[in-house]
């Protein structure tokens, strides 16, 4: 696993602007019915990681604006909950995340939500390029953290290690500290609950 410097991985110095796989209406990444974007191309190189493939960032196939309009109106269907970005590292791929989350937010303003999953943490994203901070600003949960064999766990909500948090990136920046997502302490709680009982 690599862990990077301030500012080491400039998503203009990697990215190729290639996707792996678009998923419409699908109910496993994130809350609800997503439209879900894998970006092809990561160097966090996690042991275990379980899309080794879409670590390349030639993988797959080059975004177009045919997808991000397919991805858009597919956003606009009134059962859908949101967009969710993954991959592959959305935070190397700003060219293709930043104006789409850009377009969803002109296009639905806050009426569908965005979720991320980064193997940046969110304090290591506080630090980084312009264009990280800037997409980060406009996601509303973020999960994030490298994968750690070692912490995996297949009972846990979102994610797949107990070092990754799900985090509420609004109310983050507003208080500048990390706040985690409610519904996710809430799923704790229950299943702490459900443990005591047995």
């Amino acid at each position: 696993m690599r862990n990077p410097k301030p500012k080491e991985w400039l998503a203009e110095d990697y990215s190729q602007h290639y996707y792996a796989d678009y998923k419409p209406f699908n109910f496993v990444d994130g809350e609800g019915v997503r439209c879900s974007l894998y970006v092809s191309g990561c160097l966090f190189a996690c042991e275990g990681c379980y899309n080794k493939a879409v670590q390349s960032f030639r993988y797959g196939q080059p975004y177009s604006e045919a997808v991000e309009t397919r991805i858009l109106a597919d956003l606009s269907q009134p059962y859908c909950q949101g967009l969710t970005l993954l991959g592959g590292e959305p935070f190397l791929n700003t060219g293709i995340c930043l104006p789409l989350a850009k377009k969803v937010r002109e296009q639905f303003g806050h009426s569908k939500d965005i979720w991320a999953w980064s193997g940046y943490t969110f304090e290591e994203l506080l630090q980084e390029s312009a264009d990280k901070l800037a997409l980060l600003s406009e996601i509303d949960i973020l999960v994030d953290g490298r994968f750690e064999i070692s912490k995996k766990d297949l009972k846990l909500q979102f994610r797949g290690s107990s070092n990754q948090r799900i985090i509420d990136v609004v109310k983050s920046l507003e208080q500048q500290q990390v706040v985690i997502w409610d519904k996710c302490l809430d799923a704790n709680e229950t299943f702490e609950q459900i443990k005591r009982e047995k």
